[in-house]
């Protein structure tokens, strides 16, 4: 039997000062769907082509509709480029989201590309010929997986789909995130939401992450340094043998924003701006080696006309703007979703072996409450004062 998932919340843990939404997921704002496909098989030797296999897609569906027919406004940021984010050209061109997003292993990108592609073409059996540029993101799973394997399969993107709801997010080693590391421990899938205060719009902000990055004695939680208190003496770090050994803080973390609020594309760009000041308070740098990148969509102005010339489409749109003096809570609730979902990755990630028997440890709750617990109180996670 699975371990029920732990979040933030679930072990009080409060991080800013917003409330979440009643899921505190990214489906929180309205019309997002969030789907999985984990593939875990295998254990032992890693064997090319056969495994182990720990991995997976993850999908976020950003409404009901269909998105190629009826795009949002959208923006992107980059924090460190070692990395993956299909069809950003479009987006930072147009503005405009015009798929579903998916995240996945980085050698697996290509594959789910085109099956995003395959699955807008079946939503269009009769339709006329069309283009996409789906965005696709990833982080590097090799360390417990057989990459290069390339077990993913358009099968695996059509299933996270149809399964995709708008309800709560599991999280933890799971869809895209079953082989990911997050500061030395076990990361892998976490989101969280914000709603602003009545006075502010009463907007919501979801974030998902795929977090996959970071070093160990970096990592800090509500400005407590965890990392250095539970140092890799306690809680080893993966012992990946061989060729395939990367340095810490060589991988990824791909970050998605949705919101309710009435952005413009610029807007949605500040958004995903302010995705990495909650990485950085978590301890994450964008690391050189790093593929740090973020995105940000609003699902409000529902209704603007595709790319494509069709018969109606009208002139001009009218469209509804939050006014960039009143967007600051908007990128409080980013940096404190951001935070806390980078959080709930690590503490819904069990301890994982994969490939070769390299182990990925969990962040085991009970020892983060006592290091935040003795941080308050001003003694070492030992009793002994700390400064």
């Amino acid at each position: 039997m699975t371990a029920p998932q732990r979040t933030c919340r679930d072990l009080g843990i409060r991080i800013g000062s917003l409330q979440p939404g009643p899921n505190d997921a990214i489906t929180d704002v309205a019309g997002v769907r969030v789907g999985h496909t984990t593939l875990i098989s295998g254990e032992g030797p890693l064997v090319v082509g056969r495994g182990p296999v720990r991995t997976g897609v993850t999908v976020i569906v950003p409404h009901d509709g269909e998105i190629g027919q009826e795009p949002l406004f959208a923006g992107c940021h980059r924090l460190n480029g070692n990395g993956e984010l299909t069809g950003l050209e479009w987006v930072r061109e147009s503005g405009m989201l015009m798929s579903p997003i998916a995240i996945t292993n980085t050698h697996s990108v290509g594959t789910v590309r085109d099956a995003l592609i395959g699955y807008q073409v079946k939503q269009r059996p009769d339709g006329p010929i069309f283009w996409s540029l789906p965005v696709v993101g990833e982080t590097w799973d090799g360390s417990l997986n057989d990459i290069n394997g390339f077990h993913v399969q358009a099968e695996h993107v059509e299933r996270a789909l149809s399964q995709a709801s708008d309800g709560p997010v599991a999280q933890g080693s799971v869809g895209g995130g079953t082989g990911m590391i997050c500061h030395d421990f076990k990361g892998g899938i976490g989101t969280a939401s914000r709603v602003l205060n009545d006075e502010d719009g009463a907007y919501t902000v979801g974030v998902l992450v795929q977090a996959n990055h970071g070093r160990r004695h970096r990592l800090a939680i509500n400005g407590v340094p965890v990392g250095a208190r539970i140092g890799l003496d306690l809680v080893p770090e993966p012992g990946v043998p061989g060729p395939g050994r990367n340095e810490p803080g060589t991988s990824s973390i791909i970050i998605v924003v949705a919101t309710d609020a009435p952005l413009l594309p610029h807007q949605c760009d500040r958004l995903a701006q302010r995705a990495g000041l909650g990485v950085a308070r978590t301890g994450g740098v964008g690391e050189h080696s790093s593929g740090d990148l973020f995105f940000c969509f609003s699902v409000a102005n529902r209704g603007m006309p595709p790319s494509k010339r069709v018969a109606g489409v009208r002139l001009t749109s009218t469209v509804e703007v939050l006014s960039d003096l009143r967007i600051t809570p908007l990128f409080d609730a980013v940096i404190e979703a951001t935070e806390e979902s980078i959080v709930n990755a690590l503490l819904a990630a069990e301890t994982m072996v994969g490939r070769d028997g390299v182990t990925a440890h969990g962040l085991e709750a009970d020892r983060l409450l006592a290091v935040l617990s003795s941080a308050r109180a001003g003694t070492g996670v030992d009793g002994e004062s700390v400064s």
